[in-house]
């Protein structure tokens, strides 16, 4: 993977402040059926800032993940591009989105969209090569 870390432009996310609101957002979790709760955050192109967590459900399929949250509340709150996410374990450390949440993170932040992990920040192009897009569909 491409460490980002030289970009400019990643030197000015408050990488510090979405890490603080994925943990808050983490808190929030239902999880009772794994006990592993997720909590996301993002900056959004217009300086917003949006978050999600897990919903288990007794139907284990049926369950959401935390980026699900985060997307739909991006939706909600006025959309946007997805600029920088940080997603955390109850710990507070960088977990890696699964496959089908790192396309939905795609669909809304494109391929220049950062996450950060325990490396740095990375692209989503370098976290979900090949990735499917819109463009795809032309």
């Amino acid at each position: 993977m491409t460490n980002t870390n030289n970009d400019s432009h990643t030197d000015s996310i408050a990488w510090s402040h979405i890490h603080d609101l994925a943990k808050e957002a983490m808190t929030k979790a239902y999880a009772p059926y794994s006990n592993f709760p997720v909590g996301v955050a993002a900056l959004v192109s217009d300086g917003r800032y949006v978050s999600g967590c897990n919903v288990e459900n007794a139907s284990y399929g049926l369950g959401l993940c935390a980026e699900c949250g985060l997307v739909s509340n991006l939706a909600h709150s006025g959309g946007g591009r997805l600029i920088a996410v940080v997603c955390v374990d109850a710990a507070g450390n960088y977990l890696a989105p699964c496959g089908r949440c790192r396309q939905l993170l795609f669909e809304h932040g494109g391929p220049e969209l950062l996450l950060m992990t325990p490396d740095g920040p990375q692209t989503m192009a370098s976290m979900l090569p090949w990735a499917f897009g819109p463009d795809n569909l032309k």
